[in-house]
Parts: C-alpha cells; structure tokens; sequence
C-alpha cells in the first residue's frame, strides 16, 4: 500500500504550526510559531494581532516543515487545514494559504475540525492505540466528554454548560495576578499548596450528570480572594491554586471514570491544551489505575496547538475519502459533528 503523506496546517489561535505526517502516525515535521510573548503584555490573545502575525508567519513555517520532513510539495498527497472551531481572522490566514496551495499544486484539500485534532494527537502519541474508547477533551474553549465509536466517529456523552476549564484556569489566574497563559502558571504554584485547604463548589448539572459548569467555581474564587482582602488577608495563592485545581481535576476525573464504566469501555485518552496540567494528569491516572482502565495522554507539545494532529486527523478523513472543496471557509464556532 503507498504510502500517504499529508501536509497540515493549523491556524486557529495563536500558533501559526505546519506538519508532514506520514500514514497519520509518522511525523516528519511539527513546526510551531508561538505568539506568547506577543501576546503576554496583554494579558490575553487578541485576535488582530494573532491574524497579522499569522499572516506573516505561515508561509516561512511551511516551507520550514516541508524542508525539516526533506521533503517537496510534489510529495504530499493532500493539504489537512483547521477551518474552525477558533478566532476567525486567524482561521482565515490558514484556510487561505491550504487553498490557494491545493490550487496551485492540484492536490486535494480536507477541512479538518480543531477538536477533532486534539483527540488525534493521541494516535501519534500512541501507535497501538485503536478506537473505541473514552476521550475528555478539555482546553481553553472546550471542554467535551467524547465516546470515540470510530475514526472520526464519536458521541458527544457530555460538555461544558458555561466556561471551558482552561477558560475558568485562564480566568483565576488573572485573580491570582498570573502572568498570561494561566493554565500553566496555576499548575506550577499548586505544587505548593494545600489542595484541600479551600473546599470550592463542585458543580453537578441536574438530569445531566456529564455536564460540566465551570462558571461557579471561578466565582468561589474571586469571592474567596475578595473576602480575604476585605478582612485585610493576604490569600494564600498557592492554596488557592491548588484547591482550584483540585476541585476541577476532581469534577473532570470522576466523570470520565463513570462514563467508561457505564459504556464497558477500558480505555481513556485525555485530549487538548489542559490535558498537559500535570495535576489532571496525576488525578486520571490514579482513578484509572484504580478501575484496571489504560490512561493515554499526548506529550504536552501535541497537547497544545500543533499541525501533526491536524494533518493526523486529516488523514483518516482522506481514506475515508472526505474532499473539501476550495469553497472551504473558516467557521468560528463550528460545532463537534458539523466537521
């Protein structure tokens, strides 16, 4: 069987990244521009700046990715894309760079969801790994409890109702006066802390127990560090932090475990930015090791924003034999089973 490579580009925030994936699990080349330290000033991404500096970027990071896989366009089989969900004028400067390359070079184009990404990120981590299994994707705009039937196949069993976790982790960081991106700021100063010296609200959706709600404990924290400072406390941000954490590894951990066990699956993958907290990933290996279940989780470089997953995504769809044509438009809020 020949060989298929793919040719990946991802767009969709504030990384501008390029991958040649061979055979959907062969990664020749990953390449990401990151715009942190852009960014980092402003406490947060802001959408025109990440679209110029896409534009800038991403012809540089596809040759580059082209020239570390030693490899020419005449050797990629098809062009995988990120056309949404995420910040439009973004989406747009990959959208249009994959079609105007499917154009020029004749080959096929496939539009690829970003969350359908993050869960192939696994596939590269783990060659044997094989659907079905349970997949939490948790990330800055998503957070998804996913039964993953097929490739590209899966039941939504349950989702956020209000804030995304890396959202909510994003949000108390800034309380906390964290240094932009939050997440890992926050996982870095729990290690020092009490998780159990603040007991914070744990959320549970009535009638829909997979359900998460992130909104309220986000409030419990701001309302905590309030009342602290109006007693004159100084608060405790490492407890803070590790209680915070503790309360959503917690609220995300025992879901999973309950959804694997309602559907006799015995396997679980963690999947998107938050998927790197070492803390989520301390607390779903226990509980897994606990219940005989296999733990997977991508290494953190595939857990952030990468073009391997996308080009890893994009080459299941293409045997399956999903085309995309060069009417391909970024969709911002593109929901999980409209890709």
């Amino acid at each position: 069987m020949k060989d298929i490579t793919i040719l990946g580009i991802e767009s969709s925030c504030d990384e501008t990244a390029a991958a040649v994936v061979v055979n959907g699990r062969d990664v020749r080349s990953n390449i990401i521009s990151s715009q942190i330290d852009i960014h980092r000033m402003y406490g947060g991404v802001v959408p025109e700046i990440a679209s110029r500096k896409h534009i800038e970027n991403i012809d540089p990071v596809v040759r580059q990715a082209l020239e570390t896989a030693g490899m020419t366009f005449n050797d990629i089989d098809a062009i995988a894309v990120t056309y949404g969900p995420g910040l439009v004028g973004a989406l747009l400067v990959g959208v249009a760079h994959a079609k105007a390359l499917a154009y020029a070079l004749n080959k096929p184009l496939i539009g690829v969801h970003h969350i359908e990404g993050h869960i192939s990120a696994n596939f590269i981590q783990y060659k044997e790994l094989e659907p079905p299994f349970i997949c939490m994707v948790v990330s800055g705009g998503h957070t998804h409890l996913i039964k993953m039937t097929g490739y590209g196949e899966y039941e939504i069993i349950g989702k956020t109702r209000d804030d995304a976790a890396g959202e909510a982790f994003d949000k108390v960081a800034r309380a906390l006066e964290l240094e932009y991106p939050g997440g890992p700021k926050i996982d870095k100063l729990a290690k020092t802390g009490d998780p159990h010296a603040i007991e914070f609200p744990r959320a549970k959706v009535e009638n829909a127990y997979y359900d998460f709600s992130f909104s309220g404990v986000k409030s419990a924290v701001l309302n905590y560090i309030n009342s602290c400072r109006m007693k004159g406390v100084e608060p405790d941000k490492a407890d803070i932090a590790a209680s915070f954490q503790n309360c959503l590894v917690d609220s995300i951990v025992t879901r999973t475990i309950a959804a694997a066990k309602e559907y006799g699956l015995s396997k679980v993958a963690l999947a998107g930015g938050v998927a790197a907290n070492s803390g989520l990933r301390e607390g779903m290996k226990n509980a897994c090791d606990k219940e005989n279940i296999e733990l997977y989780y991508p290494a953190p470089v595939l857990c952030t924003d990468n073009a391997a997953m996308i080009a890893c995504a994009g080459y299941y769809e293409y045997i399956k034999g999903k085309r995309s044509g060069l009417s391909l438009n970024a969709v911002p809020n593109l929901k999980l089973g409209e890709a």
